[in-house]
């Protein structure tokens, strides 16, 4: 068992003796590490730390800046098998898929930003006025199980590169791959202050947070119902927010698609990570004459996913996260069916000889109403719900019918019919016809799926306030 009994705070490590948090295998139920359940103490140092920093950070050059993210890509290079199997573990993403995404993203995004940074302009003329772009200050950073490195390195490496300082709290389910990310910073020419990581509960670390008065920006992914709770708390002093929530992602199949390609991609899509993907494609929307040829095709895709041990090659399926994860999936199947849902594959057990850990089957709904909860609620595991529609204008009223607006996808074999049906969803992200993902596009959404883009040159401009000097 790993203990992490400690916090990572003003360039050195804090060893804890209060109450731990367990850290479970998501393939087994065991305990394999603790972590701090820190208190306000321990977030307020933490946070000192960060404003003292700030001042000399804020002013470092470029360069500075540009060889500490260099020196962090090497380190997440070096330590990118151990990154995987961290992450394997606590969340349940196979191990094949998690090497090239849990461990294969971070160094990914962290290298677009040391592209991009030589020519992003901190300032520019604008008439007679010179426009400069200053860093924010002291951000604090509430990051997500499901991909717990990438969603971190999404904010500190952006942050850290506009010239601010940062406390993080990671998920407590999903620690492990934050300390080693701490581990490598302190490797690096960081300024000891500049980066912080605290662990413990929401209530009492993230609570003092978001509501210290020197922490000028919160950037959090995870829940719409703890999104809100952040906005609420954040206006008091008029922090900047940026909150990356849920969705409800619908994959439009239009008449002419080629269903069977576009059932797999979707499927593809809805089951990776097992469900646990904020864009995840969780409803199909199929022309009513096709419905019963895509839940044919949905039953044979998922049929596909050998679940079984995340450590295993073999494994395409693993199980989620936590035991309370597996057990609110069990639940939305159990009401899909109550609401009358046709059950095409699956169902609210585990898998047939995955007794251990948090396992679900991959599940597929037929039939399902619009506005029905299964369709309606994000669900957060491997479970699909198909939707025949009418027309194409009643197949962007359903698409556009959640509170959501994460992701989406069209499928059509006119590209430019696809991109013109793509254009009317109400979301921040659109799969046209199985485009592949770009990390230097901005990603956000629309609507309850959050407020702020992240990747690329949008993600920077989330940490910079913008000063003009009239001349």
């Amino acid at each position: 068992m790993n203990d992490l009994s400690r916090n990572y705070i003003n360039g050195q490590w804090v060893d804890w003796s209060g109450d731990t948090l367990d850290v479970h295998e998501a393939g087994t139920g065991e305990v394999i590490a603790r972590v701090p359940s820190s208190g306000r103490e321990e977030m307020e140092q933490a946070i000192a730390a960060a404003d003292r920093a700030f001042e000399s950070w804020s002013e470092s050059t470029l360069e500075q800046r540009i060889k500490v993210l260099e020196q962090l890509h090497a380190g997440l290079k070096e330590r990118s098998g151990e990154i995987a199997e961290t992450i394997c573990r606590e969340v349940g993403m196979p191990i094949k898929l998690a090497t090239a995404i849990q461990a294969g993203l971070p160094a990914t995004i962290t290298k677009s930003y040391l592209k991009l940074l030589p020519d992003f302009a901190f300032s520019e003329q604008s008439g007679t006025s010179e426009v400069q772009y200053a860093p924010v200050g002291v951000v604090g950073c509430i990051t997500p199980w499901n991909y717990p490195l990438h969603q971190v390195i999404l904010k500190i490496v952006p942050a850290i590169a506009a010239g601010c300082t940062v406390v993080l709290k990671p998920s407590e389910i999903a620690p492990q791959s934050a300390y080693i990310l701490a581990e490598i910073l302190d490797g690096t020419d960081l300024p000891k202050g500049v980066f912080n990581l605290v662990c413990g509960l929401g209530q009492t670390v993230g609570d003092t947070l978001i509501k210290h008065p020197d922490v000028r920006m919160v950037s959090f992914t995870g829940s719409t119902r703890t999104g809100n709770l952040i906005a609420h708390a954040a206006a008091d002093d008029f922090k900047r927010i940026a909150l990356e929530m849920g969705g409800k992602s619908a994959s439009v199949v239009l008449p002419d698609a080629d269903l069977g390609a576009a059932v797999k991609g979707t499927v593809n899509n809805c089951l990776l990570n097992s469900g646990q993907t904020c864009t995840a494609l969780t409803r199909l929307l199929v022309p009513a004459d096709q419905h019963d040829e895509a839940c044919e095709l949905a039953a044979a895709a998922v049929a596909k996913m050998t679940p079984g041990n995340p450590l295993e090659e073999t494994t395409r399926l693993g199980p989620l996260a936590s035991a309370q994860q597996r057990d609110r999936v069990f639940d939305y199947i159990r009401l899909g069916i109550e609401e009358g849902a046709t059950l095409v594959a699956g169902g609210p057990e585990a898998p047939e000889g995955c007794d251990q850990g948090y396992f679900v089957k991959a599940t597929v709904f037929g039939n399902v109403k619009p506005d029905s909860r299964i369709a309606q609620e994000e669900i957060f595991g491997p479970v699909l719900s198909i939707i025949p529609y009418q027309d194409e204008a009643d197949a962007i009223r359903i698409a556009n019918g959640t509170e959501y607006g994460l992701s989406g996808a069209v499928w059509s074999a006119d590209q430019d019919k696809a991109k013109k049906v793509a254009s009317k969803l109400r979301t921040g992200q659109v799969t046209v016809n199985g485009g592949a993902f770009n990390p230097q596009a901005p990603f956000g959404g629309f609507g309850h799926s959050g407020i702020g883009r992240e990747f690329g040159k949008w993600g920077l401009e989330e940490f910079l306030e913008v000063r003009s000097l009239q001349l």
